[in-house]
């Protein structure tokens, strides 16, 4: 269906992840001319906003307002009004509540238009020294010791070089349990991208661990991880990762009253298959 011309546009607009200068000359167009600008935090949008005297009313997208705000912002653009969606920093959309809005959007077929700008990931990736042709995004870590060291393990032979999110205080933790789980892997850290105190640490995760251990870390922070190597003459993983064994498991599972949920927990762990293939195929039972 095509867009209605009374319609609005959606703009998905990047913004700094740090230096208020790494923002481009069409965002900066796109922030002045829209009606409405949707901000995951409006005393952070406004300083960038002031900085360069914008003038654009604000009004707050979050978290824990997404589901309730969306709608709101849908009807406004479906009353011809262009809205700009910014995040904290980089990209919108990318582990923020932007997902949200931009899907219902789509189902209303609201026009959405990208205004790219800087990504903390890509950052961190093209600096970090590991390969670049193949890499993987996991956002934010889990929180839990336990969730963590059973995620890393559903994991572990992804071949791709690995980005994640992690905040700091619970980054030294992460790090144990990853070197726990993995063994050693070349990793870098990259805090404060862009920012006065940037910083890059790069080796392998005991060493990094050791060196970061005697300091406080604060800011925001990227981790870049070297990909599984991939162990030869290893018949049993092939074995059980094939598609008919893994059906077969699962519908053992389904058919003792097990949630998807806890079959997704209880199939990860008796077989090692990462939790995205179990969904895919616990999505292709359902439908079949």
């Amino acid at each position: 269906m095509d867009k209605n011309e009374t319609e609005g546009i959606l703009y998905i607009c990047g913004t700094p992840i740090g230096n208020l200068e790494d923002i481009t000359i069409r965002a900066l167009k796109i922030l002045k001319e829209v009606k409405l600008i949707a901000a995951e935090d409006t005393r952070h949008t406004k300083k960038l906003l002031i900085h360069y005297q914008i003038n654009t009313k604000v009004t707050s997208y979050h978290e824990y307002n997404k589901f309730k705000k969306a709608p709101y912002l849908v009807e406004i653009l479906k009353n011809g009004q262009d809205i700009a969606l910014v995040s904290d920093a980089g990209m919108p959309g990318i582990s923020d509540p932007g997902y949200v809005l931009i899907n219902l959007a789509l189902n209303n077929n609201i026009k959405i238009i990208p205004i790219p700008g800087v990504s903390a990931l890509i950052t961190a990736l093209v600096v970090s020294g590991l390969p670049t042709d193949k890499f993987v995004f996991e956002g934010f870590l889990p929180r839990k010791i336990k969730e963590r060291k059973r995620y890393f393990k559903s994991i572990e032979n992804e071949e791709r070089t690995i980005i994640f999110y992690e905040a700091p205080h619970r980054l030294k933790r992460a790090l144990k349990d990853m070197l726990d789980v993995w063994g050693e892997r070349k990793i870098v850290i990259a805090r404060e991208l862009t920012k006065k105190y940037e910083e890059i640490i790069r080796g392998n995760l005991s060493q990094v661990i050791t060196e970061i251990n005697t300091k406080e870390i604060k800011g925001e922070i990227t981790l870049v991880v070297q990909g599984g190597i991939k162990k030869k003459g290893n018949d049993t993983i092939d074995f059980l990762k094939d598609e008919c064994i893994m059906e077969i498991y699962l519908k053992k599972l389904k058919n003792q009253g097990y949630s998807n949920k806890d079959i997704i927990k209880i199939a990860q762990e008796k077989l090692n298959i990462p939790k995205n293939l179990i969904y895919k195929k616990l999505l292709e039972m359902q439908n079949k």
